[in-house]
């Protein structure tokens, strides 16, 4: 269920390790333009050692990071949307929660965001969006900071506009490529904006 906008909002941006402050100031910017939010970037912190995993190859378990994001939001934040450049996974499910097939792929699946929906945080990782071309880069990055943060709002993956960001990847780059820096008017309306 979407949440209707009731005034602005604030969105935190919580990096872990090596901060880029390019990218972060785009995607500060982007999400001040779409959602009307204040946003605040925090100090970069360590990832936690407690969503380090190590199934197929070493990654960091994004529920385990939007979970400890939710845990540590501050008082007055609505929400955290955690960026790193560490690859992030979760386990992809199918129908009545058993692991989607084949178990050996998706049992440790690697993601580009992760975000409660909806919910008070999410997480994003630049580790599979990288491209020599840095325009591609940043352009990818706020799209999926996008989407993350619609989640959070309460959003679900668009099917009616193929261009809207909070299409669902389904699987490949070539999605995100293909979407837009922008909510369609049908996701717009579902949170107020």
């Amino acid at each position: 269920m979407a949440c209707e906008q009731q005034g602005p909002r604030t969105i935190l941006i919580q990096p872990y390790g090596s901060a880029n402050l390019t990218a972060i100031e785009a995607i500060k910017e982007v999400l001040e333009n779409t959602y009307g939010s204040e946003v605040v970037v925090n100090p970069s912190l360590h990832i936690p050692r407690s969503a380090f995993v190590k199934i197929k190859t070493p990654r960091h378990r994004a529920d385990t990071l939007i979970a400890q994001l939710k845990r540590n939001k501050p008082e007055g934040v609505d929400f955290v949307l955690g960026l790193t450049n560490k690859d992030i996974s979760t386990t992809k499910y199918a129908n009545f929660g058993m692991v989607k097939e084949p178990k050996s792929k998706y049992i440790d699946w690697g993601i580009f965001g992760l975000g409660y929906r909806p919910g008070p945080s999410s997480i994003v990782s630049t580790f599979r969006l990288q491209h020599k071309d840095k325009a591609l880069f940043l352009s990818r990055l706020k799209k999926v900071c996008l989407h993350e943060v619609g989640h959070n709002m309460g959003l679900k993956h668009c099917k009616s506009n193929e261009v809207c960001v909070m299409r669902d990847a389904a699987e490949t780059i070539r999605t995100i490529d293909r979407v837009g820096e922008r909510l369609c008017l049908h996701c717009q309306s579902k949170i107020g904006i």
